[in-house]
């Protein structure tokens, strides 16, 4: 446990050092302090992981407040291992994405400050057991993660984007104080060990407590209707913030919801049923409206909240299991929801990082305005379709084995003992099944508008070569992960089951399930191989093929007259999108923007339309025009003067006073 401290402390250290050298070497200190630090925290991580057993340690700040129990056991060690290796990759790729910030002269002190601050405070939320510090050091990463987002601050949109993010970071941290109060006047202590006795022994404590921290915790991960801040934070950020938000931070929230699943051991039916109903709702959501969105980042975020909704789904089938008392449900739930965690972080930070890529070369999100870029850009366009594919959880990329197992532990299921559950799995199904279908529709429209085609605008008709080696390594490496482990997926999947085994009761359960998912590993491990072995003909065909035709002139296929395309005859992303979206018109709210022709050969006419989220507004939008009305009234009280100002302070230390005797 001291490696890891060291870890963090290491951190800390790169983190002040960024604030004194000079601005060309700042990310370079931060991505070597990151490489030691990342690397220091893997090693107690994997030990736990192999071994089984849990590292504790007693941290002693102050007298005042005693004895910080922390501790590492396979759930911290594997959220602890996907942020150390995905966090130092976004280090990597950010002295690439930030070089142009340096030439502007923008000043990154204070961003790389906050960037290292973030991933030590990621780091500490896994393994602190005590509720006060566990607060603490969630606000940092809040708090970290807020600066980060708005690093372009001078822009209106970025600065009101952060102040959302911020605005819903402290709605949450209201509900895990509620819950920390809660137990621990329960407990009469702050240790989560106490926390886990007293959750263990009042089923009716255990699902109050769930609720606040799954609204909590939920919030941070971006669960519906806790999600709106997302779509809106991830596009405003630094592109490398963006696929360390995406890809680890808001997993955080789901360590949350596994640890406090861990502390009540039987979770209630009705419980379990609730978090699968928001969890399917979330999946469905998030893809339904990326599917809407032309920004490709937006895209990507939306995209986020349908694979949080996918993770929520295998959670809440590993809770069904357990309540229920079905053990190989509760493994398959938990192993493929842990698996889409760690799946989800490899594949959304290389689409993130190929999305900034294209970003930084075309200085453009829409994606209506880009097409052609696989010939000039070739490496980022084959790094973004690999992510494609495996966000769509097809083989053999690594999204597939998780959502495989999500879909063997649903199946398992379904010949169960009461019709609501039958018909719970049976709906979950098939929405799951819906949720691919439309991430490929998403994804297809997605790639094929940004890197086929002719190009559609200026910006990318005038990009002339990829981005640089710094950016393209750490997108290699995620997606050679993404390969990896859709075909060898063994390992990784019973690396996934150590901290799995930790929700079973006992061990004879335990070896009864692992047969079961010894099964599925195995399958998924041949369809993976023998998709693989589908590839290498297809390819051996081609080049076959090329070989034999080599001796042979090309010519253009007849094109009906039209020799010379231009980008006006391409499909554009609405129109690809649009059969599909129109059979859904009432799950959306359209906002149009016409200028219409005013002569019969006008110089300027356009229609554009676009999808604003449904609960942003009917819901938030209206409470923030209330909110704005209510505080309006208050504005008499800011006039300047000190006296009234003490005076309105004293008034409320008074009554604060008052308060405190009356309860008393």
């Amino acid at each position: 446990m001291e490696y890891f401290l060291l870890a963090i402390g290491i951190l800390l250290t790169g983190a002040f050092l960024a604030l004194i050298v000079k601005e060309e070497y700042k990310l370079t200190v931060c991505s070597i302090f990151g490489f030691i630090a990342l690397g220091t925290a893997l090693f107690p991580a994997s030990w736990v992981l192999f071994t089984g057993n849990a590292l504790d340690y007693n941290l002693t700040l102050s007298p005042l407040f005693g004895a910080i129990p922390l501790l590492m056991d396979p759930l911290s060690a594997i959220f602890a291992a996907i942020i150390s290796i995905m966090s130092f990759l976004g280090l990597i790729y950010a002295n690439g994405y930030m070089k142009p910030y340096l030439k502007k002269g923008m000043n990154v002190s204070a961003h790389c400050f906050f960037l290292m601050l973030l991933i030590a405070a990621m780091l500490s939320v896994t393994v602190v057991q005590n509720g006060l510090f566990f607060l603490f050091v969630w606000e940092i990463m809040s708090l970290s993660s807020f600066f980060l987002v708005i690093f372009e601050g001078e822009k209106k949109e970025v600065l009101s984007a952060g102040i959302k993010y911020l605005i819903y970071m402290h709605f949450s941290v209201i509900f895990l104080i509620a819950l920390v109060v809660l137990l621990t006047n329960q407990a009469n202590s702050l240790s989560f060990a106490d926390f886990a006795k007293v959750l263990a022994q009042n089923p009716h404590l255990a699902n109050i407590a769930f609720i606040l921290g799954f609204i909590g915790f939920g919030i941070k991960a971006g669960f519906v209707p806790f999600h709106n801040w997302l779509p809106d934070a991830h596009p405003a950020a630094p592109t490398h913030v963006s696929g360390i938000m995406s890809g680890v931070m808001i997993k955080t929230g789901i360590y949350g919801i596994l640890r406090l699943v861990l502390m009540i051991g039987t979770p209630s039916k009705l419980v379990s049923f609730i978090v699968l109903a928001i969890a399917v709702v979330s999946a469905l959501y998030g893809v339904l409206y990326a599917i809407t969105q032309h920004d490709i980042k937006r895209l990507l975020a939306y995209h986020s909240i349908e694979n949080i909704g996918i993770i929520g789904i295998g959670i809440a089938v590993g809770m069904l299991g357990l309540a229920y008392g079905n053990f190989v449900v509760a493994v398959l739930g938990f192993a493929g929801g842990l698996m889409h965690v760690l799946n989800h972080s490899i594949f959304k930070e290389l689409l993130f990082f190929a999305a900034g890529s294209t970003y930084l070369k075309t200085h453009t999100r829409n994606i209506e305005k880009l097409g052609g870029l696989i010939k000039s850009m070739p490496y980022t366009a084959l790094m973004f379709i690999i992510g494609s594919v495996a966000i769509c959880g097809l083989p053999p990329f690594n999204g597939f084995i998780s959502e495989f197992l999500i879909y063997a532990g649903m199946i398992q299921g379904i010949p169960a003992p009461g019709i609501e559950l039958f018909l719970t799995l049976v709906i979950s199904i098939a929405a799951l099944g819906m949720v691919g279908t439309m991430a490929i529709l998403c994804f297809t429209k997605a790639s094929g508008i940004m890197f086929l085609g002719e190009p559609r605008s200026e910006e990318a008709a005038g990009v002339e070569k990829d981005s640089s080696f710094i950016m393209i390594l750490p997108m290699s490496v995620l997606a050679a992960l993404t390969l990896i482990i859709g075909i060898f997926p063994k390992p990784f999947v019973r690396t996934i089951l150590t901290p799995v085994s930790q929700y079973i009761l006992t061990k004879n359960n335990m070896e009864n399930a692992q047969q079961i998912v010894d099964a599925v590993t195995n399958l998924t491990a041949d369809i993976s191989v023998y998709f693989v072995v589908f590839i290498a003909i297809l390819a051996i065909v081609l080049i076959l093929r090329k070989l034999m035709c080599r001796r042979y002139e090309e010519h253009a296929t007849w094109g009906c007259g039209y020799d010379k395309p231009t980008s006006r005859m391409q499909y554009t992303a609405s129109s690809y999108a649009s059969p599909f979206i129109s059979t859904l018109r009432p799950l959306f709210k359209r906002i149009s923007h016409i200028k219409k022709p005013k002569e019969i050969f006008p110089k300027e006419a356009y229609y554009e339309q676009e999808i604003e989220d449904i609960e942003e507004a009917y819901i938030v939008k209206p409470i923030v025009k209330w909110d704005e009305k209510l505080l309006a009234k208050f504005e008499r009280l800011q006039n300047g003067n000190i006296q009234q100002y003490i005076l309105i302070g004293l008034i409320f230390l008074l009554a604060a006073i008052i308060g405190v005797i009356y309860i008393g």
